[in-house]
């Protein structure tokens, strides 16, 4: 089971605890969060990311461009799948438009 978190919540999900973002969450100190492996390479492309700007209107065209980059990640994909409970963990204030919930979306239609 695939679950998303993002960083600044209080309450923490159990599992493997997957950061899933390029750049580190601002103003979180590595110290205080609790995750067990962090994917630079799984996110979205910087030019993806800043073409997107969490505009809800380009999510479909986000998550078509972000499926087709993630096919050229299996060693990163695997990471994710090997853990039964993974937490993909993520920083954006858009719980709804995100890499994380593509990406968990992206995992779910390839098992």
């Amino acid at each position: 089971m695939i679950k998303v978190q993002r960083v600044y919540e209080s309450s923490q999900e159990s599992g493997y605890r997957i950061l899933v973002d390029r750049i580190w969450p601002r103003g979180v100190r590595k110290e205080e969060l609790h995750f067990d492996l962090w994917l630079k390479n799984i996110a979205p492309s910087t030019s993806l990311r800043k073409w997107f700007g969490h505009d809800p209107q380009k999510w479909k065209e986000f998550k078509r461009s972000y499926f087709k980059e993630l096919e050229s990640k299996e060693a990163d994909i695997g990471q994710i799948k090997k853990h039964k409970n993974a937490v993909l963990l993520f920083a954006a204030k858009d719980t709804e438009h995100n890499n994380a919930v593509a990406l968990k979306e992206y995992l779910e239609s390839k098992s």
